[in-house]
């Protein structure tokens, strides 16, 4: 078991690649701490934890409410016992056309996917700092290189990629790895919006292996960055897009 008696939390866990990362965590034996705004499929993926035997602490709330994350992380220590990996996962998308796009909608996207970000990632390196280890798994896209309709999205994720070579360069002589995941097309729910046809394209002319991405291979990834199998990688993102992007 890579994780053994690890302790890690996990956002935007109800569902697509935070739920499948969660399972995955829980098989490789870590304790979990899990967070979302649906608190019914957050239920559903934590019994499935604990139907694996290890201890699943579940808490509602959003990512970009700093208050939320603090108590997030302050009931993940005392309740079990620690704190070793943070997989920041929860995001959002609110596209629309450039000269379309609300102030709100702008607003909405950054608050999640970057503040939200830069809360959980902060609140968790203070304790992990002490320690003098942990593990920080982020969650870009490969939509960072800029898409159609996603202004906000873009940047957001974007952003993450710099949070990440930032807080690597200084945590990494302190004992905490910190890396980001870069997910192409995958068959999760943000996808459910898209029109078949436009599915069918992704998959025959921008994905090389002509298809979309499982949850569960993102996951793989995340379990990897997460483990001591990566142990000398530090600030690196890396793209799981079946080869769409190569730079």
């Amino acid at each position: 078991m890579r994780l053994k008696d690890k302790v890690a939390i996990i956002t935007g866990a109800a569902q697509g690649i935070g739920a499948a990362t969660a399972l995955r965590f829980a098989a490789e034996g870590a304790d979990l701490s899990l967070c979302d705004l649906n608190a019914g499929r957050l239920e559903e993926v934590a019994a499935r934890v604990r139907d694996q035997g290890r201890r699943c602490l579940t808490l509602v709330g959003s990512v970009s409410d700093r208050a939320f994350v603090q108590d997030l992380v302050d009931r993940t220590r005392s309740e079990l016992g620690g704190l070793d990996i943070l997989v920041n996962n929860a995001g959002i998308i609110r596209d629309a056309i450039g000269h379309k796009l609300t102030e709100e909608q702008w607003d909405q996207v950054i608050d999640v996917n970057l503040k939200g970000a830069f809360n959980c990632l902060q609140a968790c390196m203070i304790p992990m700092r002490e320690q003098g280890s942990g593990a920080i798994v982020n969650l870009s896209s490969v939509s960072r290189y800029g898409a159609v309709g996603q202004f906000n999205y873009a940047a957001s994720k974007a952003g993450v990629v710099g949070l990440t070579r930032a807080a690597a360069k200084e945590l990494g002589g302190r004992g905490v790895r910190v890396n980001c995941v870069a997910p192409g097309f995958v068959a999760t729910e943000m996808l459910a919006t898209v029109p078949e046809a436009k599915l069918e394209m992704f998959k025959n002319f921008a994905v090389p292996m002509a298809r979309l991405g499982q949850p569960e291979e993102i996951a793989s990834v995340i379990l990897f960055l997460a483990s001591d199998d990566a142990s000398f990688v530090n600030g690196q993102t890396i793209n799981v897009d079946g080869g769409a992007y190569t730079q």
